[in-house]
């Protein structure tokens, strides 16, 4: 693998605490995250051996029914959304209209209607364990998106590679001190609580699945893991999230 860039300080998704409430909730889950690393089933790495998940196989074999329900999405390119628009707390890391989505899954929120338009993708994503979170991801030509971590360690991500620019070496993530290149049909598992940076220096489009599921850990972790996840069903970042993916879709549909 390349050598990794400079480090430069991550960004943060969510902002700082200000209330004792927002603090109290900060502390639990770095407590909650220390948790988790202990009693992790596969470790702590910033990448993960994808045959530790069979199901993810199962992905690669059939990445061209999901690649072309992708295409069917990407005949209405202008009208997705950019990702902050939904998901306002990620515009400390993006605010232009280069990184889209397709929503299927936002912490256990189905999107019914994109569900029907991509129903083999929709199956698939279905029988994944513990899946939190799902969308296509489009990064423009030109796209970067800089060092960040995620909010919690909980879950760990899934990158299914469906449409790669051709020049692959000049469209990479960086996870930790290790540069990924996406393959088309391959996947890529990595924790995102690790320091990670995106760039697309290359002319095309590149279009991922994107999926976060729940990390397997032992006892009592794993008990402690699905309570915070299920309390974040109900938070306000989620909440509004799924509104404005509603009201996206209202006006999707309708130009139908």
């Amino acid at each position: 693998m390349a050598a990794p860039t400079t480090p430069v300080a991550a960004k943060k998704f969510l902002s700082e605490p200000t209330t004792f409430r927002d603090r109290f909730f900060k502390g639990l889950i770095r407590w909650a995250e220390k948790l988790n690393v202990r009693f992790s089933v596969h470790g702590n790495p910033p990448i993960y051996d994808k045959r530790l998940f069979p199901w993810a196989l199962e992905l690669e074999k059939n990445w061209q029914p999901i690649r072309a329900e992708l295409l069917r999405v990407l005949s209405r390119k202008e009208e997705l959304p950019a990702f902050h628009e939904i998901t306002p707390e990620v515009s400390g890391i993006t605010q232009d209209k280069n990184w889209k989505t397709f929503m299927f899954c936002g912490y256990g929120r189905w999107s019914e209607r994109n569900a029907r338009l991509c129903p083999e993708t929709a199956r698939l994503l279905r029988r994944i364990p513990g899946l939190k979170t799902a969308f296509f991801s489009i990064l423009e030509p030109g796209k970067y998106i800089p060092p960040h971590r995620g909010p919690y360690n909980g879950v760990l991500r899934l990158h299914l590679g469906l449409i790669v620019p051709k020049e692959r070496e000049r469209c990479w993530i960086r996870v930790h001190d290790q540069r990924l290149y996406w393959e088309e049909g391959k996947v890529l598992i990595f924790d995102d609580c690790f320091d990670h940076e995106v760039h697309n220096d290359t002319n095309e489009l590149r279009a991922v699945l994107f999926v976060d599921f729940v990390r397997p850990l032992y006892f009592p972790a794993n008990l402690i893991n699905w309570l915070l996840l299920n309390i974040a069903y109900f938070s306000p970042y989620i909440t509004e999230a799924a509104e404005r993916q509603q009201a996206w879709e209202q006006l999707f549909y309708q130009k139908a």
